[in-house]
C-alpha cells in the first residue's frame, strides 16, 4: 500500500481498476486507543417505519412467534423472569465442596450433577426450586447430542410431569415454562409446536401477573397463534405486560401507535410515550426502543419531538452499550463521516464498527473491510488479509457488495491467493442479488472509468465501487 501518513496522501499503489475505497479518510484519532488488527479476536448480526420488518419485541428462542429480539431479561421480579436456575435456594442446594483442592477433590459427571440436583429438589417443598429444576432439565436435554434420544426424552418427560404438577397448583412460572415447552415443539410429534396448549397456559400465567406470559399471550392474539387473531385483545395483553414492567411490550405498543397497527389509530404522542417508557426499562434483551427514539430525534415529529442531534447520539450510545448492532453501526458511520454534528474520529468509528460486526451486522463487517484496506495511523494497521476476512464474513451473510468485493479480491489476489474459479462464483452470487458490477463482470464488461486520486475522498457512498 502507499504511504498513508497524511489525509491527502490517499493513493493506492495496487491497480484496483473498478474497486475504489469508500471515502476512507486517514484521520488523526482523538483518542490514543489502539484497535487490534487481528479479526480472529472478533466473533460473528431501522427506522420506525413498518413493524412487520421490525419485530424486535423480545422473545425466547422459539420460532413460532415472529420476533428478532433476544430472550427475556432477568431484571424484573424473580417470579416473572426465572427461566433458569436463579433462586438463591437452588444455588445453595448444590454443594461444590468436591471441587475444592485437596486429596478428596473430584469432579461429578453430568449425570451425577443432575441426580444430585434432582434429589435436593425432591427434598424441598419449595415450588420455585422445583420449577427451577424442571427448567434446568429442559436446558440439559437441549444440550444433549441428537443421538442420545432416550436420555433427552427422559429429561423432557420428567420436566413436563413436574411442571404440570406445579401448574395445577397455580404456579405462574411453571405455567409459563410449560407453555414454552409446548411452544418449542419438544413435546409434539415430529417437533411440531402445540400452539393451542401453549396459548392457554400463557393466559393462565398472565392471570397471575406474569409479565413474560402476558407478552406472549399478546403476541399469540396479534399473530393468531393457538387462537383467533384479535388486535383488541393483543393490545390489552401488551398493556398488561407493560404495566408489569415488560420493556418489549412497551416497545411494541410504541410501534403500534406510531404506525397504526393492531387495530389502534396512529397517535405520535402516545407512541413516543410508550417508547420513552421502554427506554427507561431497557435491558440488553430489549434495547430497541432506544434506537427507535434516537431515529425520531434525528428526523423529528412536528409538535411532538424537536430535532436534537446531540440527544440522538447519546441515545445511540446507550443502545450500542446494550448490544444494539444497528445503533453501533450508525455511530461508526457518524464518527467516520462526521454525521449528526460529531467530530470525525477514526478510532471511535472503528470501535463502533467492530462492536456492530461482533454482533453480526454485515454492513459493519464490510465497513471494517474498507478500514483495513487503508488503515489508520496509530489506530489500525493496514492489512489486506484482514480486509479479505471481513469482506468474506459480510459476503457469507449475503451482502451483495461484499460478495462482489470478495470476487474481485479473489480475482486480483488481495489478501488471498488468486483464484479465478472462486472469483466467478462470488460474482455470480453478487449478480443473483442484483449487484450491477457483478453482472457486468459476468458479461465480460469492465468498468473503465478512472477517478483521480484527489477526488476519491469526496466520493459519496453511492458513487463508490466497493461500498
Amino acid at each position: 500500500m502507499g504511504d498513508l501518513t497524511s489525509p491527502d496522501a490517499l493513493v493506492l499503489e495496487r491497480p484496483i481498476n473498478d474497486i475504489l475505497l469508500n471515502n476512507k479518510q486517514v484521520l488523526t484519532p482523538h483518542q490514543p486507543d489502539t484497535i487490534s488488527s487481528n479479526p480472529s479476536t472478533h466473533s460473528d448480526s431501522s427506522s420506525v417505519a413498518n413493524s412487520s420488518n421490525n419485530n424486535s419485541f423480545g422473545h425466547d428462542s422459539f420460532s413460532t412467534i415472529p420476533n428478532t429480539s433476544k430472550s427475556s431479561s432477568s431484571s424484573f421480579s424473580n417470579n416473572i423472569y426465572k427461566d433458569g436456575v436463579t433462586s438463591l435456594q437452588s444455588e445453595q442446594l448444590l454443594n461444590h465442596s468436591h471441587l475444592k483442592p485437596g486429596k478428596d477433590a473430584s469432579l461429578l459427571s453430568y449425570a451425577e450433577t443432575i441426580n444430585m440436583y434432582r434429589e435436593n429438589a425432591q427434598k424441598t417443598n419449595n415450588p420455585d426450586i422445583q420449577c427451577d429444576f424442571a427448567v434446568f432439565m429442559i436446558e440439559a436435554a437441549k444440550q444433549l447430542p441428537d443421538d442420545n434420544v432416550n436420555t433427552k426424552h427422559q429429561y423432557i418427560s420428567e420436566a413436563e410431569k413436574l411442571l404440570k404438577q406445579l401448574s395445577l397448583k397455580g404456579h405462574a412460572n411453571a405455567q409459563y415454562s410449560l407453555a414454552k415447552l409446548f411452544d418449542s415443539g419438544l413435546l409434539g410429534k415430529r417437533g411440531k409446536p402445540e400452539l393451542e396448549k401453549a396459548f392457554s397456559l400463557y393466559v393462565q400465567a398472565s392471570k397471575h401477573f406474569h409479565a413474560n406470559a402476558s407478552d406472549r399471550a399478546a403476541k399469540c392474539y396479534e399473530h393468531g397463534l393457538g387462537c383467533r387473531q384479535n388486535g383488541t385483545k393483543a393490545v390489552q395483553f401488551f398493556k398488561k405486560a407493560a404495566s408489569l414492567g415488560h420493556p418489549g411490550s412497551m416497545y411494541r405498543l410504541g410501534l403500534a401507535y406510531m404506525n397504526g397497527e393492531i387495530g389502534v389509530s396512529k397517535n405520535s404522542k402516545e407512541a413516543v410515550k410508550w417508547l420513552n417508557l421502554s427506554v427507561e426499562a431497557a435491558t440488553p434483551e430489549y434495547p430497541d426502543a432506544i434506537y427507535e427514539l434516537a431515529l425520531l430525534y434525528i428526523s423529528g415529529i412536528p409538535n411532538v419531538i424537536f430535532v436534537d442531534l446531540e440527544y440522538s447520539v447519546a441515545l445511540l450510545n446507550q443502545a450500542a452499550e446494550l448490544g444494539h448492532s444497528a445503533a453501533a453501526f450508525k455511530l461508526g458511520e457518524c464518527y467516520e463521516y462526521g454525521k449528526l454534528n460529531v467530530q470525525p474520529d477514526s478510532a471511535l468509528s472503528i470501535h463502533y464498527y467492530t462492536i456492530a460486526a461482533e454482533l453480526g451486522n454485515k454492513d459493519a463487517c464490510f465497513a471494517l473491510t474498507a478500514w483495513y484496506l487503508v488503515g489508520s495511523p496509530s489506530v489500525l494497521p493496514q492489512s489486506d488479509e484482514n480486509a479479505y476476512v471481513w469482506a468474506k464474513r459480510a459476503a457469507d451473510m449475503g451482502l451483495p457488495k461484499a460478495e462482489y468485493a470478495v470476487g474481485y479480491f479473489s480475482e486480483v489476489g488481495i489478501g488471498c491467493q488468486k483464484d479465478p474459479t472462486q472469483a466467478i462464483e462470488w460474482y455470480r452470487k453478487a449478480a443473483e442479488n442484483g449487484d450491477k458490477r457483478a453482472i457486468q463482470k459476468l458479461q465480460g464488461k469492465t468498468i473503465k472509468k478512472k477517478i483521480p486520486a484527489e477526488k476519491k475522498k469526496s466520493l459519496s457512498q453511492e458513487d463508490c465501487i466497493i461500498m
